[in-house]
């Protein structure tokens, strides 16, 4: 066995917080277009499709919000435990779910989890991953988003013909199996030994590392080291301690948080979970308008995105992230404003006299087929640069 597999095999099972999050990004984009989901539901508006669509992004900030006080005090390991047990309740109720109340309160709990296990799981892999394959691990989460939207988008494909409600309560109530062999695998995986050094268990940390770094061996020179490393962090940070949040926004820590929170709100503003989640009304409003074929679709996008994050994970540390940022963001500028020209093109295309005409018909469907594709571009060009 290669010494750093126990920190793959961590990183790994931890993920499936990510895959959980993308699950849920991914499930109501073709539901919402599935013909006994609108009828169960009283055909909701686009304001009420809005709101359920939204109601995880909400349990998602406030999870968010609660997260980092519990990790720090009970743990990430258990708060990692309390996520997986919250999103199997969520989806509990979602799946059983008789109204738009009901189906909203569960993809809210839903988001409380996500929360939790957006902010934790990345928290839990870097303390667990040496400096050295730190980037590589942490990229590990955003793959395992990515999969979780693409099992979304197949498993909303093959129900699309199921002739029952099942076609939308089998995606909602499949969430409940990654959550709970998260819950069960958890109870195997190690406490973070940054956490274990900050609440004083240096011999239960020494332990850890030695199973992470060095075959077992906890008295090996790495793990004194390593060791050595993350109480003097802590001990730095204890000595120069902030007592407030507005500490954050002063010198010489106001460009850090700049900074990062820039980093996270430009990523939102990408759209990319804009596009993920209304990428079947784009595909409708170009002539697809098939449940199947929308879903086929999606199902394809998945897989865009799962394949284009693998060069990140693989070459992150070697590409350096600015570069890759800076590259990642002119693409997705360039296919975006080719996706809008090509949409606009293909309305005056459709509406025009002429739309009888074969020769018109072919070009719009040519249109709607480039469209597709910058679609995937779009979406390929965040996976590798914005995504990790």
């Amino acid at each position: 066995m290669k010494k750093d597999a126990p920190q793959y095999v961590v990183s790994s099972i931890v993920a499936l917080g990510g895959l959980l999050f993308g699950y849920d990004i991914g499930i109501m984009s073709s539901i919402q277009e599935m013909e006994h989901f609108n009828e169960y539901y009283g055909y909701p508006n686009a304001l009420t499709i809005g709101i359920i669509v939204s109601s995880l992004t909400i349990g998602c900030f406030v999870g968010s919000l609660l997260s980092a006080p519990l990790a720090d005090r009970y743990s990430r390991k258990l708060t990692i435990l309390i996520g997986a047990m919250v999103c199997t309740t969520g989806s509990a109720i979602t799946y059983a779910s008789v109204n738009r109340a009901m189906l909203i309160a569960g993809r809210f709990v839903n988001g409380v989890s996500i929360g939790f296990l957006s902010s934790v799981v990345p928290m839990y892999q870097s303390e667990t991953s040496p400096p050295a394959n730190r980037g590589r691990m942490v990229s590990l989460q955003q793959w395992a988003i990515t999969w979780g939207i693409f099992i979304a988008f197949g498993i909303d494909y093959g129900c699309s013909y199921i002739p029952s409600e099942r076609q939308f309560r089998l995606p909602l109530g499949l969430q409940i199996v990654p959550s709970i062999v998260l819950l069960c695998a958890m109870a195997f995986m190690p406490f973070s030994p940054r956490w274990l050094v900050a609440h004083a268990h240096i011999g239960d940390a020494r332990q850890v590392l030695g199973r992470l770094r060095a075959y077992g061996h906890a008295s090996a020179p790495e793990v004194a080291e390593e060791l050595r490393l993350i109480h003097q962090t802590i001990r730095h940070e204890r000595e120069h301690k902030r007592s407030s949040y507005w500490e954050l926004f002063r010198f010489p820590n106001r460009r850090r948080t700049l900074l990062g929170c820039g980093m996270q709100f430009m990523q939102q503003f990408t759209g990319i979970n804009t596009l993920m989640l209304y990428a079947p009304t784009i595909f409708r409003d170009i002539g697809f308008s098939s449940v199947q074929s929308v879903a086929l679709f999606q199902a394809i996008n998945g897989l865009v995105n799962v394949s284009s994050t693998v060069p990140a994970i693989l070459w992150i540390d070697r590409w350096g992230r600015r570069r890759t940022l800076l590259v990642g963001t002119v693409l997705i500028i360039v296919f975006y404003m080719v996706l809008a020209l090509l949409m606009r093109s293909y309305t005056a295309l459709a509406d025009s006299q002429s739309h009888e005409s074969v020769v018109i018909n072919m070009s719009a469907r040519s249109l709607g087929i480039v469209s597709i594709v910058m679609v995937y571009l779009v979406v390929a060009s965040f996976a590798f640069s914005w995504g990790p």
